[in-house]
């Protein structure tokens, strides 16, 4: 298998496992045992992970960490939204 196709698995195993967390807080609208501090940092981190991604052309890479970004933006934004 090559590692193209290995960055796709990786990045679709760890970019859906958000989707639960996002569908859950929008349900409920509870965020109390997320931590502002953790996911701002996680949420810059994937950003630069992001840009990592661009600089270096990989195609799995980028994808994955865009999406990502998007998914903890959102928990992010409700964290915010929804003290």
């Amino acid at each position: 298998m090559s590692s193209f196709y290995l960055g796709i698995i990786a990045g679709v195993l760890c970019t859906a496992s958000f989707i639960p967390q996002v569908v859950q807080i929008a349900k409920t609208k509870n965020t109390k045992s997320l931590s502002l501090i953790t996911f701002s940092m996680f949420t810059a981190g994937v950003a630069v992970w992001l840009l990592y991604g661009m600089v270096i052309h990989e195609w799995p890479v980028i994808i994955a960490n865009a999406v990502t970004l998007v998914l903890a933006g959102a928990i992010l934004v409700m964290k915010l939204r929804y003290k």
